[in-house]
């Protein structure tokens, strides 16, 4: 009995790391965005059992994205120093294994919206499921799969909009661009640590594809998220709690160039996990924005 046990344990504790659950960073940068689009849309008071709906389906869908990424590159990821000790690539957890967890996973992400009685968010839901199943693929032939990260990882934000508005508005679209860039931004960080194994094993990343202009284009792409989310905040009639907010995310992001300049692969990686710290600067500032701007100038 005592071996079923430790036995099932350690089946747990390789599911948890193929999940990344021990590595809660790509969560966060899942759900900040999503967080963006539900206050935004709910003008600050979004439904508590919405809220939670999101927050849940954020943690099953970065889990199930990590399981069939795992799956996709189980070839590659053994050739590389960073991730040859993941269970898929050193070999402890099988094929069927691993589509079995991500049909789980999967399906508890999409009983958790049905309380939402929504159409719409079932639908997007289905487009969100696929963005997370083709990314790792886009890696074999698209010169920056980055970008397609960033609309997988904010299509939260479209689905924000669905279930409080019952629509997706043109201010939807433009944070999810804002995303876009965000992600190129981090991801192309996280990317200059593995740029020597990918260049070897022949996978396509931002990193390799922007070259020597790796850095300027990684602020360029800071520049363009801020950018965006001051237009958005503009329209919706934010007040100056939002904009300091984003002030904060662009002393962040100006830090991030501190750390990657050299492309010392150890600094990049803490750029790349850095990068929560500004997307809860940009959520406390339309938060604090909402529940205290109204003896503040609009």
């Amino acid at each position: 009995m005592e071996m079923r046990f430790d036995q099932l344990k350690e089946r747990l504790d390789l599911y948890e790391k193929l999940m990344r659950l021990d590595k809660p960073i790509g969560i966060l940068l899942l759900l900040w965005p999503t967080l963006w689009g539900l206050w935004f849309s709910a003008l600050g008071q979004p439904h508590w059992l919405v809220a939670w709906i999101f927050v849940l389906g954020t943690v099953l869908m970065r889990s199930a994205g990590c399981v069939i990424n795992d799956f996709a590159d189980r070839n590659f990821d053994p050739q590389v120093e960073r991730t040859k000790h993941r269970p898929m690539a050193a070999g402890k957890v099988s094929t069927r294994e691993a589509m079995v967890l991500f049909a789980a996973l999967v399906l508890c992400a999409f009983v958790l919206i049905l309380p939402l009685k929504s159409w719409l968010v079932a639908g997007l839901s289905v487009l969100a499921l696929f963005l997370a199943a083709s990314y790792p693929f886009t890696k074999r032939f698209f010169a920056i799969p980055q970008a397609y990260l960033g609309v997988a990882f904010g299509f939260g934000i479209p689905m924000a909009y669905a279930a409080n508005l019952g629509t997706v508005p043109a201010e939807a679209w433009w944070l999810l661009l804002a995303n876009v860039f965000w992600a190129i931004a981090y991801d192309t960080e996280y990317a200059m640590v593995d740029r020597e194994d990918d260049l070897k094993i022949g996978i396509k990343t931002s990193a390799i594809t922007f070259g020597r202009f790796d850095v300027a284009v990684v602020m360029a792409c800071y520049a363009a998220t801020l950018a965006l989310l001051a237009w958005v905040g503009h329209g919706l009639s934010m007040g100056m709690i939002y904009f300091a907010g984003l002030g904060v995310a662009a002393v962040i992001a100006g830090y991030h160039f501190t750390l990657i300049r050299q492309r010392e692969p150890a600094k990049c990686f803490k750029a790349f996990l850095h990068n929560n710290w500004l997307g809860l600067a940009v959520f406390c500032g339309i938060v604090l924005d909402f529940l205290l701007a109204g003896g503040f100038p609009k």
